[in-house]
């Protein structure tokens, strides 16, 4: 039976008084007592929980801790999630095929039309989105414009609608500059062709150059240190042309850069000649390494003729009066964004008698033009440029040949991705550890290590850390 519930003289109810006991605190129900089990013993892959994080009780702006410099931090390393990093591979997969493919042809005879017109169509192809349709070069595609310089032009050429033909002859110097891009992930990568022998030395500065900036970039790596290592090696070397031996210079006004989502040009810069600035590389970051090396003045200067555009971001469109000037605008804020294009985009998107429009946009400072950039008549200029992206501990490389085993590498790895040192970490050595005999294993892992040693770049801190415990290793 139940029984009437008492009123308190306001007329509520009153609530019983639970007569339940409350519970001791126990220890943990993996632990014993007294404490002898490890923490670690009962959690997966030893990863302990993260602790609850607390946000500083301030309110004042000028008294707060967590600074606007922690804030951007931070957000640039949350960004670097799974599909940042796959965007990354897939347009480093994508440019390191078409530039393989355009290393066969890019013979003498061939013309810059078609250089370019190869290039762009491998990397629309492979993408798999060939930018036709309102918005779809903003998804995948050309990083930038195809930039095919010969001889003394240092970079940002071209071939243009109209334009005179171009053939590559048997003594040029050419530079293969082009982008690729997934969702805005820009990898940017060059390279240098030149039939003649008379340039190898040329060519074998300029790669030695930019594979030192290759390895001396990572986390916290200063720009002055890596432009004073990068001009060392380049400044070594000497070419002979024409019967007279020529020093082989670092261009000065040319630098490599970092990348942002669909910019290629980011605020950060890496020169290759020794500088003083207070800049450094931090986690996060993607920095096209590039380096230019010449036999002329080593100083770039700008050229007649128009390489592509980009919009300014920052620019407003509020005082344009011109249509065509609008309808130019409209057209290139839907299928480039802030990604730089060329003539011959705009016109394979069907844009006709845009001269006029695009120089009133020019005019307001919503478009800005880029030019040749060249060094003295008679002098040849090389290019090599690859993409670093800094990451946690190690620095991620899309490079060809960083340590260039591929020569002795054994028969069965000849060719792999192992041997150009993309899996040159010890969890990618110990998966096919038998596929190699014990010399070849120890050799590589020493080489692992040597990195892994050298400021923690290129492998995972978890690994092996002494030379001593190669032997180790392999037996397991």
């Amino acid at each position: 039976m139940n029984t009437p519930s008492k009123l308190t003289p306001e007329g509520k109810k009153k609530k019983k008084k639970s007569n339940k006991k409350k519970k001791k605190k126990t220890l943990d129900e993996h632990q014993a007592t007294p404490l002898v089990v490890a923490p670690t013993k009962p959690l997966p892959d030893q990863r302990f929980p993260g602790g609850e994080i607390v946000e500083y009780a301030t309110k004042v702006d000028n008294l707060s801790r967590t600074t606007a410099e922690e804030i951007r931090h931070l957000s640039i390393v949350n960004n670097m999630d799974d599909k940042f990093l796959n965007d990354y591979r897939k347009a480093a997969e994508v440019h390191r095929q078409v530039r393989q493919y355009v290393q066969t042809i890019a013979k003498p005879g061939v013309s810059m039309s078609q250089l370019a017109e190869e290039i762009e169509n491998g990397v629309r192809t492979l993408t798999n989105h060939q930018g036709l349709e309102t918005g779809d070069a903003l998804k995948a595609g050309m990083g930038f414009p195809t930039g095919l310089c010969l001889n003394n032009v240092a970079a940002h050429w071209t071939p243009n609608p109209g334009g005179k033909e171009v053939i590559l002859q048997y003594d040029d110097v050419l530079k293969v500059d082009f982008g690729v891009h997934v969702n805005g992930r820009i990898v940017d990568s060059a390279f240098t062709v030149a039939s003649n022998p008379a340039y190898d030395n040329l060519l074998a500065a300029v790669k030695a150059a930019t594979n030192t900036g290759l390895k001396e970039a990572g986390i916290d790596a200063r720009m002055d240190h890596i432009s004073e290592a990068i001009q060392e090696v380049m400044e070594s070397y000497e070419v002979e042309l024409n019967r007279k031996i020529v020093p082989v210079k670092a261009i000065r006004n040319i630098t490599g850069h970092n990348i942002l989502r669909y910019k290629i040009h980011g605020d950060k810069q890496v020169p290759f000649v020794k500088t003083q600035t207070n800049q450094h590389m931090e986690e996060g970051d993607v920095f096209a390494i590039e380096t230019f090396g010449s036999t002329g003045k080593a100083y770039a200067r700008d050229d007649v003729g128009v390489y592509g555009y980009g919009r300014n971001e920052h620019a407003s469109a509020a005082g344009l009066h011109h249509a065509s000037a609008k309808s130019l605008l409209r057209k290139i804020d839907e299928n480039f964004g802030t990604l730089v294009f060329s003539r011959r985009y705009l016109e394979r998107l069907g844009v006709k008698s845009y001269l006029l429009g695009m120089r009133s946009l020019m005019s307001s400072g919503i478009v800005e033009s880029y030019g040749p950039l060249v060094d003295v008549p008679g002098s040849y200029v090389a290019q090599f440029e690859h993409v670093s992206v800094t990451h946690e501990l190690k620095t991620v490389q899309y490079v060809d040949a960083v340590f260039d085993i591929d020569r002795s590498a054994p028969t069965e790895l000849q060719g792999s991705d192992f041997s150009r040192g993309r899996l040159l970490s010890m969890q990618g050595l110990l998966a096919i550890r038998t596929r190699l005999s014990k010399e070849w294993f120890l050799f590589l892992a020493s080489t692992v290590i040597r990195k892994h040693l050298d400021r923690h770049r290129y492998i995972d801190v978890t690994a092996v850390r002494y030379p001593m415990l190669q032997e180790s290793i392999y037996k397991k």
